[in-house]
């Protein structure tokens, strides 16, 4: 931001960039918003004792893509805004669910927090140089203040760590497995992996979040009636979410012929205004995952 503060331009083009506003108020009002019940749902059902396997997994995957368009659309919203004033700001995710290991992972998720611990902590205390103990204690030590920026809680410390030991498996143990390995298996160890580590970075209590991941790999029943009926309510909303966290969409837009662009962009976000603002005033839930940070 450091050459925008003293030169910035104010122009049509940068305000026409108002629409990743609205983009970004869609995927955190319409995306975020309507998956999170069902993550609640599903830690409530561990309260209550009633949580099998399959409800835990969809409880995990809830959040995860919760968080995930959640923290995208404040992003979208940050980029809009911050071009109609003149600032240029880095996007911040790029398709992190279409990752096939952890660090591409994490190459893709919060990249411009990744990004200056990379630069302003990794780096200074010698990143991959001097060997490998060094780069295992210095990939240790910026995990747990990953960690420990997000909260002075241990569930952060846990979360943190627990990367910086997949990340290490990879860089020395999987390396050779993971580049034999096809690659839709590459994205579901991804996947799980990382969906895992959201349950850890949600719950503070560490004796649910035990309870609560001890159910996921067969503490529990495999399923109920119960969950069938969550399959069926959130099935539409589950698959726009996968759907929206590919380049499909993206890929689809980048082929429509100038004119239909130009007509299509405005028509999208008057219509995303229109249905955001109902939803808002229709609805009483609207969590806002990052206020504690």
């Amino acid at each position: 931001m450091a050459a925008d503060l003293r030169h910035r331009l104010h122009t049509s083009e940068n305000f026409a960039w108002g629409p990743a506003v609205l983009r970004g108020l869609a995927k955190k009002v319409l995306l975020a918003n309507s998956i999170g019940a069902l993550w609640e749902d599903c830690l409530a059902a561990q309260g209550a004792g009633t949580l099998t396997v399959l409800g835990g997994w969809l409880g995990l995957a809830a959040y995860g893509f919760q968080i995930h368009f959640d923290f995208s659309g404040y992003s979208d919203m940050a980029i809009g805004l911050g071009r109609i004033f003149g600032f240029r700001f880095n996007e911040n995710f790029d398709h992190p669910y279409c990752a096939d290991s952890v660090g591409t992972f994490w190459r893709r998720w919060h990249m411009s927090l990744t990004s200056w611990f990379r630069d302003y902590l990794y780096i200074p205390l010698g990143g991959n140089r001097g060997g490998t103990a060094r780069t295992i204690r210095n990939l240790l030590i910026v995990w747990f203040c990953t960690g420990f920026w997000h909260g002075a809680s241990w569930n952060f410390i846990l979360w943190g760590l627990y990367f910086a030991a997949w990340l290490i498996l990879e860089r020395y143990v999987l390396r050779g497995v993971l580049e034999k390995t096809p690659a839709i298996l590459k994205h579901l160890y991804t996947l799980i992996v990382v969906f895992v580590g959201w349950g850890l970075f949600a719950m503070v209590d560490l004796g649910v979040c035990g309870d609560y991941l001890a159910a996921c790999f067969g503490g529990a029943p495999l399923w109920s009636g119960a969950d069938l009926f969550r399959l069926r309510s959130y099935a539409v909303t589950l698959a726009v979410l996968v759907l929206a966290s590919t380049a499909l969409g993206q890929r689809l837009w980048a082929k429509l012929p100038r004119q239909a662009e130009q007509l299509a962009t405005p028509v999208l976000m008057g219509l995303s205004l229109v249905v955001c603002t109902a939803y808002l005033v229709d609805g009483s839930y609207n969590p806002f995952l990052y206020f504690r940070f």
